[in-house]
């Protein structure tokens, strides 16, 4: 049966609810979106002498937790006009509307006794065939449904989203025991097709997938810490991104989700898993029940383990709880040697082996703390799942980790992981060991670019399903490289394609990216049908190198200056003028000079998750990778009637001025740094690359022609100059800029008006860059602009043009 989700309804339409509901609003789909209606008046309608009877009355619920949600950072909707797709209404008034829609998601509280009543008055007004499913986040499946119609059981299961929904990845999909096979099969499919998810079936079972294995993770650690005596400061540094984990780690991430919300599930999987060979460690430690009683229970409190603080000074400062005292004290700062060996390995995987093997406290609490996860994951299979690539991907996609507890395993080595285990007094399941004596002595494999995974029943590796949407390129990137240097990989996609893929630190783009990306071209244009651009990092580039430029500014290298950013410049338009097409796929942060690389394909696959724009100012120069051109020339590609061409310029100019960045790809539509009707963007950020290798394929077959150089385009001259000039001078005097900040936007908008000519003239692209140029090297001589890089380096912070 083939099935078209046009509209939605959501029930509930608290901070979850209404995350899903803005969620599904970002996939253009219609929603409805409901909650109670409330039973008395507040001080606000009494004083409008509003009744119960009121619509805005019935309504405020929904509206208010609607609002709310739309003015929560960060912002569960790719752009705020996405909010029009959502219709609220009430259950009372408007439960008959759900007889319209494709799709029914519960979302109240993780109460049974109320999720049936929702469930009841729900069905008297369901069509039939229609899915309906509950977003519960522990609650069995089975028990919801009960006294249920045959129709509606067939079409009833869990479907847990993680808060937030519009960034967490994971959407866990929970079979009820009449569950049809064609609904599990359709919500697995369209998670990950539509809604950009990773669709993991799980067992119902207490806390399904992700809940089971991330709160057994962060209790173990919550006993680990009084046991080890360590600080709250010592275990974030040990449980972050050194070993791929979110910053917030373990205890920021508590406070962050709500410390009653984590009691809530460990006390679920205490009280319901008594089999577990793990079961007193849901038992809360007393210092976790001191701070529920005290109501610290995180961001939502004000205090949780950390606590913001104003001295009586004004100074504004972060306190940390010390748990032996239970009282808020200065923040310590966690230094250890074992991490400090890790510093010159960039890859996460590659870290694991050195950090179990360190010889002080923090190799100590690597060593528990993974023998403890690989012990305790190995055991739940397959209670909660009959396979293992299921628990990895549960945990990246629900918690965040890069890597599952099986994939950090395999890092490590099968072998010294149940030594581990065994030196902390811990056995593997038995399906390890016969694992291992069939020979197979790693979790993974990869084989021709596909990956696979033990499968435990046939004793076997099978390959991981789903895979055929998705080119990964850690898979390929071995056997399918074409070319290489420092600063890039080229890699054979196939089909005639070309993926050329930045391996510079944090993808900064310098001089080996740029020979790399011509390179790439020259072989794309003599062998190949069209290149991608395009990486599976965390960030696509957060920009060009600009410490090498500091370097030669304080050297006053001029001559090498000018011929390094004439460089990027020519890189950018021999992307542009190729004879191949070339297609960028962005995602993350797309900053400077990645932004630049965007703007000069010839289509853009963004993925809905990025964070896109021109930010130069920040470190006193303008874009001169083209940047600032290009806006100019979009400005003009968009010249209709004399009376709003200054407007539509003035837009453009302050895309740049304000370093404006996109909060998604969506919204740098509106600063077309996306062009509608040309670019596109992708959900799933798994299909991005392959996406992107369809449409370079599709052009390509389409009759790509060479494209003929522009020399057509309008620049207003005096007109627009004076124009920024007067704007700038009235920015500085009353005090918004510095006279730095007045400088920079006088020299870009001295770029974008084309120069100081007498009238309206169409001029080319290279009499643009030549200008952008001349603007970028002036203020590479400013002192300030130098100050500024130099404060820059020294705080080391990632450096972006």
């Amino acid at each position: 049966m083939k099935r078209i989700i046009k509209k939605v309804a959501v029930v509930g339409s608290g901070i979850m609810g209404s995350g899903i509901a803005c969620h599904f609003a970002n996939i253009g789909v219609e929603v409805l979106l409901l909650d109670i209606v409330p039973r008395e008046l507040n001080d606000k309608e009494k004083a409008k002498g509003l009744t119960l009877k009121d619509k805005a009355v019935r309504n405020r619920l929904v509206n208010d937790s609607l609002t709310a949600a739309l003015k929560s950072k960060p912002s569960p909707i790719y752009s705020q006009k996405f909010a029009s797709r959502i219709t609220t209404g009430n259950l009372e008034d408007d439960i008959a509307k759900v007889a319209d829609v494709d799709w029914i998601i519960e979302v109240v509280v993780e109460r049974l006794d109320i999720k049936k009543l929702v469930f009841e008055n729900l069905e008297k007004h369901r069509t039939p065939g229609t899915l309906i499913t509950s977003n519960t986040s522990g609650i069995p499946i089975k028990f919801m449904n009960e006294g249920r119609s045959e129709d509606f059981q067939k079409h009833f299961c869990g479907t847990h989203f993680f808060n937030p929904a519009r960034y967490l990845k994971l959407f866990e999909i929970i079979p009820g025991p009449n569950t049809s096979t064609e609904v599990l099969e359709f919500l697995n499919g369209y998670g990950e097709q539509y809604l950009g998810k990773t669709s993991v079936v799980a067992k119902d079972t207490p806390a399904f997938i992700g809940n089971r294995i991330g709160i057994f993770s962060i209790m173990s650690l919550f006993h680990m810490v009084k046991d080890m005596g360590l600080t709250i400061e010592e275990v974030d540094k040990l449980s972050g991104p050194v070993i791929g984990r979110p910053k917030s780690a373990t205890f920021r991430t508590v406070d962050v989700v709500g410390l009653d919300t984590l009691v809530h599930v460990a006390n679920g999987i205490a009280d319901n898993c008594p089999d577990d060979e793990r079961h007193e460690l849901f038992k809360l430690p007393a210092f976790i029940n001191t701070m529920m009683e005290n109501k610290w229970l995180g961001s939502k409190t004000q205090q949780g383990f950390y606590k913001k603080h104003v001295s009586p000074e004004g100074k504004k400062e972060i306190l940390s709880l010390d748990l032996d005292t239970l009282e808020y004290r200065e923040k310590k700062r966690a230094s250890f040697t074992t991490l400090e060996m890790t510093k010159t390995i960039d890859k996460v995987v590659d870290r694991f082996k050195v950090l179990v093997a360190g010889k002080d406290k923090a190799g100590e609490f690597y060593r528990k703390s993974f023998a403890a996860l690989f012990a305790y994951v190995s055991n739940r299979i397959p209670e909660i799942t009959e396979d293992l690539y299921k628990i990895d991907d549960a945990m990246k996609a629900g918690f965040g980790w890069e890597h599952g507890p099986f994939q950090i395993w395999d890092a490590i080595g099968v072998e010294k992981g149940i030594e581990m285990m065994k030196a902390e007094g811990y056995e593997p399941a038995a399906w390890v060991n016969d694992m291992i004596s069939s020979g197979n002595t790693s979790f993974y494999t990869v084989r021709d670019g596909a990956t696979y995974y033990y499968d435990i029943p046939k004793k076997e590796q099978v390959k991981v399903p789903g895979q055929d949407a998705f080119i990964i390129l850690d898979n390929i990137r071995k056997s399918s490289e074409v070319f290489k240097n420092s600063g890039v990989v080229v890699e054979d996609l196939g089909d005639g394609i070309l993926n050329l893929e930045f391996q510079s630190k944090m993808n900064t783009i310098g001089g080996d990216v740029l020979a790399g990306l011509n390179k790439a071209i020259d072989i794309a244009e003599k062998d190949f049908q069209g290149l991608v651009v395009g990486n599976q990092a965390a960030n696509f580039s957060v920009g060009a190198n600009i410490g090498m430029i500091f370097m030669m500014a304080v050297e006053q290298e001029y001559d090498e200056l000018n011929m390094a950013v004439k460089y990027f410049q020519d890189s950018m338009m021999r992307m542009r003028y190729s004879a191949i097409p070339t297609i960028a796929a962005p995602h993350g942060m797309a900053l400077g000079g990645g932004c630049e690389i965007s703007l000069h394909a010839d289509k853009v696959v963004a993925a809905a998750e990025t964070y896109m724009g021109l930010v130069e100012f920040g470190v006193g120069v303008i874009p001169g990778g083209g940047g600032s051109k290009e806006m100019a020339l979009r400005a003009a590609d968009l010249f209709k009637k004399d009376d709003v061409e200054l407007n539509v310029l003035q837009e453009h100019f302050l895309t740049i001025g304000m370093a404006k960045v996109s909060t998604s790809a969506y919204e740098a539509f509106d600063t077309n740094l996306l062009q509608k009707g040309k670019d596109i963007v992708v959900v799933n950020k798994d299909r991005q690359i392959a996406t992107a290798k369809a449409h370079a394929k599709l052009i390509a077959e389409q009759g790509y022609t060479q494209p003929v150089k522009r020399k057509d385009i309008k620049v207003l001259g005096k007109q627009a100059l004076g124009m920024f000039l007067v704007g700038t001078d009235s920015m500085e005097a009353s005090k918004y800029i510095s006279e730095h900040d007045h400088k920079i936007a006088n020299k870009l908008g001295y770029v974008m008006a084309g120069g100081d000519l007498s009238e309206p003239t169409l001029v080319s692209e290279q009499y643009l860059l030549d200008l952008e140029r001349e603007a970028f090297l002036s203020l590479c001589t400013e002192r300030k602009t130098l100050e500024r890089i130099e404060h820059m380096l020294k705080k080391g912070k990632p450096l972006r043009n």
